[in-house]
């Protein structure tokens, strides 16, 4: 474990304390507009700013609601939040009017913290015609400067970690996001079996390539809090701009996705044989599927492992990979089940499925959100016994780990039989000319949906045809009616904020041509 040493803690709060106690000049956080941190500094500065918030009203149970990129602002306003008990609502900076203008409304927040603009996006202007409109918010501009006071003026910071504290959102990409009830509980419960499965060493440092306010930013914060390690934010990962810091910081853990992987390994080709990261041991994933082809050509061509895991907004981590699995887990599987989640699968007919067999995911734990913020979400959400039924398909295997395989209804189903796209991405992603691949089922006449890879080619790529697709599914062993019976070549894939494939845009796009 990292040489700082392990801490643990009831609150998220009370385990920053508890760092800033144990290493108080230890490097925390560097962000990229060059601020720079150790945990006493974080700690002080993030009391500081708790104070400031308490002048302008904000105490314990105000919804204050924060679309920040991901800086040290970012980080200082999150635990100011959590200092004072507030309830916050982390937003990604995606998320436009509809979105915003939704999730005040329905969370009731009373304080919206906004960049003024960030990455040519008028932020502020954004908030202040959601005002005009009507939404009862007040507005508070980061880049003007985050709010500071005296710590002394401070109450007690809060102590009950099953409170809820913290209202996430589903990414809402075919219609409202669905909000997200968790408790510190919850949060430290995935962030601590994320620290545990990967178990830093001394001198690592990360780095989060996907924001801050996703869930996935909750598992790296508790890993940076209860082991010690330095982490390094970046706001948008475009390698040529982010490889020089990462070199610097000497970073040793990514935080990212599958469109990461894919983007370290085109960057490692074109710079030939000289490492771009020489101190990458390891990349940290999840949040969307990882074909095995991944898993062996960064361990060849970048000299890491992937540690790929399995989680989502109402559960931050449900299985992850550790330094214990075989190449062929980490490369196969989505990781092991963690103590603070249940996992089991059920069948079409409600009961469970046979070990092996692929079905519905269901979980249930400490881990797991207390609930949406819409009580009749809730209970549409689980079963009658209490677990949570997660959309997501896939299977546990006799060695006890999980295969994610899909979602339930990105189930193609062709002449009356299921087909999973993921394992017939996972053998077109293994081809030399395809960067990244989805594939969706389309409406079809004869055959109810067919299959559609839709292709983006790698930077070195020539075209990929039809002919060579298919060639190369038969030879991969896919049965016939698993080979895709179109194909698209597009020059990006859309993706969310953390690099996931929006299949419905796709469908959207391609489901509406004439096919023969």
């Amino acid at each position: 474990m990292a040489e700082r040493g392990i801490v643990d803690a009831d609150t998220i709060w009370e385990l920053l304390a508890a760092r800033a106690a144990r290493s108080p000049h230890g490097p925390a956080v560097v962000d990229q507009r060059g601020a720079r941190l150790s945990f006493g500094e974080l700690c002080a500065r993030a009391e500081r700013v708790a104070a400031g918030l308490l002048e302008q009203g904000v105490t314990a149970g105000t919804v204050v609601a924060w679309q920040l990129p991901s800086c040290v602002d970012a980080l200082l306003v999150s635990l100011a939040l959590a200092r004072l008990g507030a309830v916050q609502v982390p937003m990604i900076s995606l998320y436009r009017e509809r979105e915003v203008g939704y999730l005040l409304d329905a969370t009731g927040a009373e304080l919206f913290v906004t960049p003024r603009v960030w990455r040519g996006f008028d932020y502020e202007a954004m908030a202040v015609s959601l005002v005009e409109r009507g939404l009862r918010c007040r507005v508070l501009v980061a880049d003007d400067g985050l709010p500071d006071g005296d710590p002394s003026s401070l109450p007690p910071p809060p102590a009950d970690p099953e409170e809820i504290r913290w209202l996430y959102s589903t990414s809402g990409t075919t219609s409202n996001p669905k909000i997200v009830c968790h408790a510190d509980a919850a949060l430290l419960a995935g962030g601590v079996a994320f620290a545990k499965a990967i178990a830093p060493e001394a001198g690592d440092v990360a780095t989060l390539a996907f924001p801050l306010a996703h869930i996935g930013g909750a598992d790296q914060l508790v890993m940076t809090l209860r082991c010690g390690v330095p982490q390094v934010f970046i706001e948008v990962f475009m390698p040529d701009d982010v490889l020089p810091l990462l070199r610097a910081e000497q970073v040793t853990m990514f935080g990212g996705g599958t469109a990461h992987y894919q983007m370290l390994l085109d960057a490692q080709v074109a710079a030939g044989d000289v490492a771009i990261l020489p101190t990458l041991r390891m990349m940290l994933g999840g949040g969307a599927p990882k074909p095995p082809a991944y898993y062996w050509r960064v361990k060849n061509e970048l000299g890491a492992r992937i540690f790929h895991g399995y989680g989502m907004t109402e559960c931050p981590l449900v299985a992850m990979a550790t330094a214990s699995c075989s190449d062929e887990q980490h490369a196969e599987t989505d990781g092991v089940p963690i103590d603070a989640c249940e996992v089991r699968i059920a069948d079409p007919s409600g009961g469970m499925a046979e070990p092996g067999a692929d079905g519905e995911i269901e979980i249930r734990g400490p881990a797991l959100f207390r609930g949406y913020l819409d009580p009749a979400l809730t209970s549409d959400a689980f079963t009658a016994d209490g677990w949570f039924r997660t959309g997501d398909r896939g299977r546990l295997r006799v060695d006890g780990h999980l295969v994610v395989t899909g979602r339930t209804k990105e189930l193609i189903i062709r002449k009356g039989e299921n087909l999973s796209p993921v394992e017939i991405e996972a053998v077109l992603a293994a081809h030399p000319k395809v960067a990244g691949v989805a594939v969706i089922g389309l409406p079809d006449v004869s055959r109810g949906e067919r299959a559609c890879a839709v292709i983006e080619l790698s930077s070195d790529g020539d075209a990929l045809t039809f002919e060579e697709m298919q060639q190369w599914c038969r030879e991969a062993g896919l049965m016939t009616q698993k080979i895709p019976e179109q194909l698209e070549v597009v020059a990006a894939l859309p993706r969310n904020s953390t690099a996931k494939v929006l299949k419905h845009e796709l469908v959207a796009r391609f489901g509406s041509r004439e096919y023969a």
